[in-house]
């Protein structure tokens, strides 16, 4: 019964998360070397990937999973030289209590329709400027008022949204110049958290980042399936041992629109580059190394190059034909 109240009291999402994966692992439903990703946890959990991911780091922590230079993680504690079990998480019938399925879904709401309005909104950004009325977006998602508020809440933390003067809610135009402001900012926080934050970097889990970076290297294109991902293990590894919580909270927010446009891009079916996963592997093989002074000069030219990278692809995309079809809660702003 305490549990039953905790799972629907106070506790949050990647706590519930880190529980039902903590019991399965100790009942063996999830064995030694089985290798766990966020995105098939979460459709299961029917939860965002963010809570998934922090229980993830948790479990890790305790010793329960560890990083390998694959995908993921393995269940089982590190330095075991388990060979990795790819089976489909779902097919191995996941316990989920009753208490925290009720919670997870008493909490996710807005994360139901989060991704498709996200895919419909980056989708267009790019092309003009678009308002969103909310009750269109309700009655668009049969949902409340106060689901579509949660959701463009959380897509005006990533960039994607605004409210202008006239409270209304306005999606785009995504610039180059709005890109550019993202990449000074990026430059101004990111090499100096390195420099920061490398007497406090996770040695091993720096070594399990630099083997998954030099698999993805020597794998173009099973490596630049899974960049964000590794992109994100880069940020979280390198950037973020930096000691300033106020300063990861900076690097944090000023990275979300940035990946949305970089997720954008990504849509509009424009390539990845190989050189992105290098300039990684540099930096962390420097910092590796103690050569932290390099690794931040290196960080600084990787950003300069992300940049032009970004800046030549939109370029592209401004070529391109807008849409021919919106979400019908999307209405174009003319000039």
């Amino acid at each position: 019964m305490k549990e039953e109240q905790a799972a629907t009291g106070s506790q949050k999402r990647y706590e519930i998360a880190e529980e039902v994966l903590r019991s399965n692992i100790s009942a063996g439903t999830l064995p030694p070397g089985l290798v766990l990703l966020e995105g098939p946890i979460a459709d299961i959990l029917q939860t965002s990937r963010a809570p998934v991911q922090r229980a993830l780091q948790t479990l890790e922590a305790d010793g329960l999973v560890h990083r390998f230079a694959g995908r993921g993680f393995l269940v089982g504690p590190p330095g075991g030289d388990i060979e990795p079990i790819r089976t489909d998480i779902k097919a191995l019938g996941l316990v989920v209590p009753r208490h925290a399925d009720e919670a997870l879904q008493s909490r996710s709401s807005w994360e139901r329709i989060y991704n498709t309005v996200e895919a419909d909104v980056a989708g267009c950004v790019v092309f003009g400027r678009y308002r969103i009325v909310e009750m269109e977006l309700a009655n668009h998602f049969n949902v409340s008022r106060t689901v579509v508020r949660d959701v463009l809440t959380r897509l005006r933390e990533r960039g994607l949204v605004r409210k202008n003067q006239s409270s209304h809610w306005i999606a785009g135009p995504l610039t180059a110049q709005t890109v550019k402001d993202h990449f000074v900012l990026r430059t101004m926080l990111e090499p100096p958290a390195i420099r920061l934050g490398a007497p406090a970097v996770n040695r091993a889990r720096l070594e399990a980042l630099l083997k998954r970076l030099r698999v993805a290297e020597d794998s173009a294109a099973g490596g630049l399936g899974d960049s964000e991902a590794i992109q994100t293990e880069f940020i979280e590894c390198c950037v973020l041992a930096a000691p300033n919580e106020r300063l990861r909270d900076l690097v944090r927010n000023n990275l979300l629109p940035v990946t949305a446009t970089d997720r954008l891009l990504r849509r509009l079916g424009l390539p990845g580059d190989p050189a992105i996963i290098t300039e990684l592997r540099l930096v962390a093989e420097l910092l590796l190394r103690g050569a932290t002074e390099s690794a931040v000069s290196m960080m600084a030219t990787h950003l300069e190059a992300s940049l032009n990278r970004t800046i030549a692809q939109m370029k592209i995309v401004a070529i391109i034909p807008g849409p021919g079809v919106t979400a019908a809660y999307l209405t174009p702003v003319l000039d």
